[in-house]
């Protein structure tokens, strides 16, 4: 049985979630700060529907990226020497989960509704709730939000209207991490997308034991202000 949360209720075990659906941890809470910031430093985040109740996840096995392990291929680094572009962060928070929310090109929509728009905004505004932006003539064009607890940044969605434009956006996020010392990207579930720039899949077991470490860096929730020069 998946547990019911109330308010004040803790996650239970990560090794109690379910293999099928994989990672299936707990149903209902809420998305109140605390609670996004205990879930996130035990290395749950939530997922689901607009008009379903809150699922809580923690899927084994998890997909993360080392920073140094980021691979650029031949044509983004072109496109990253284009220098085309600017690169903005926690310049427009809202308005990046905003696109990142929108109707994809095969007619899908996502998950990202209105009560996580706000929940996520209000962390932005508490310095834990992060935005890479990638901005073409004075447009975002492409970009991705996620949150930063201690030395680890979990990324949560990416869009783009042009092309590379949110790989852009990635590399300049992971290059900037890894000079503020940051260890880990959590980018939770396999995709080839995140596979092509170096995530791989570990163990639940070792991204807990390796998040327990980092998270114990917390610092002090502050906006970004990172110096984008060009990345090579």
């Amino acid at each position: 049985m998946i547990p019911w949360l109330s308010s004040d209720s803790p996650f239970p075990p990560l090794h109690t979630a379910l293999i099928q659906p994989n990672g299936l941890l707990a149903v209902g809470g809420d998305l109140s700060p605390r609670r996004l910031i205990e879930a996130y430093s035990q290395g749950i985040f939530p997922w689901f529907n607009d008009g379903d109740p809150i699922l809580w996840w923690s899927p084994d096995p998890r997909m993360v990226l080392f920073p140094r392990e980021l691979k650029v291929s031949r044509s983004l680094q072109k496109s990253l020497r284009k220098g085309n572009y600017e690169i903005r962060t926690d310049w427009n928070f809202t308005q990046v989960m905003q696109a990142c929310a929108a109707p994809r090109r095969d007619g899908c929509g996502t998950w990202i509704q209105d009560e996580m728009i706000f929940a996520y905004s209000v962390l932005h505004e508490m310095g834990f709730a992060h935005s890479v932006e990638t901005w073409m003539d004075g447009k975002l064009v492409g970009g991705l939000y996620g949150v930063a607890l201690g030395r680890v940044f979990f990324g949560e969605s990416m869009f783009s209207r042009v092309s590379d434009a949110s790989k852009i956006a990635f590399v300049h996020l992971v290059r900037q991490l890894e000079r503020r010392g940051f260890e880990m990207i959590d980018c939770q579930m396999k995709t080839a997308h995140l596979a092509s720039l170096g995530a791989r899949e570990i163990p639940r077991k070792e991204f807990s034991q390796r998040l327990k470490e980092l998270v114990n860096y917390m610092e002090r929730g502050e906006k970004w202000c990172f110096d984008h020069e060009q990345v090579k």
